[in-house]
């Protein structure tokens, strides 16, 4: 006599429909999700979910390394409480230079020649007071052939400049 193999307990139908309909249901909703990434993610060459994951994956690590590498901004403060708080943001060959300092003769003029020693060529400059001692300076500009130096270098020249300047 030949036993017959056990069976696992069936669900009833009408609760193996409701999971086959939550199933589909988050099946659709992951669907939709990736559809949503992919719209995202820049430069996509396919569209299967693996290939869109992974390139969303290594979009978003770039970014955080610009995020991290594109910023600096460096304050002193103590003894040299008198130097300005500079600011420098580079994307591509763009460089973004931001100042606050106190209101005095030359600032600006030091401020630009530093930029263009260093192979920066100014396209735009804003100054604003800030108060009645102070001065908020925006400088944007655009770095030479030859530029190689890291938003850091930047801000150090600068700091430097500001230091030497009457």
């Amino acid at each position: 006599m030949v036993a017959e193999p056990a069976r696992a307990p069936s669900r009833p139908a009408a609760q193996n429909q409701d999971h086959i309909m939550a199933e589909r249901k988050r099946r659709e909703k992951l669907s939709e999700r990736f559809i949503a990434l992919s719209k995202i993610v820049p430069g996509l060459k396919k569209m299967d979910k693996a290939s869109v994951l992974g390139d969303a994956i290594k979009y978003v690590k770039t970014l955080q390394e610009q995020d991290d590498g594109s910023s600096c901004d460096e304050n002193f403060e103590g003894a040299d409480a008198g130097l300005p708080e500079i600011e420098a943001r580079m994307s591509d060959r763009t460089v973004l230079v931001k100042i606050h300092c106190e209101n005095r003769r030359g600032v600006l003029v030091a401020a630009l020649s530093e930029l263009e020693s260093i192979d920066l060529a100014i396209m735009n400059t804003n100054v604003l007071p800030f108060t009645t001692s102070s001065i908020d300076i925006t400088i944007m500009a655009t770095a030479g052939e030859d530029f190689s130096l890291s938003v850091k270098d930047i801000v150090r020249k600068l700091h430097q400049a500001f230091k030497s300047s009457p």
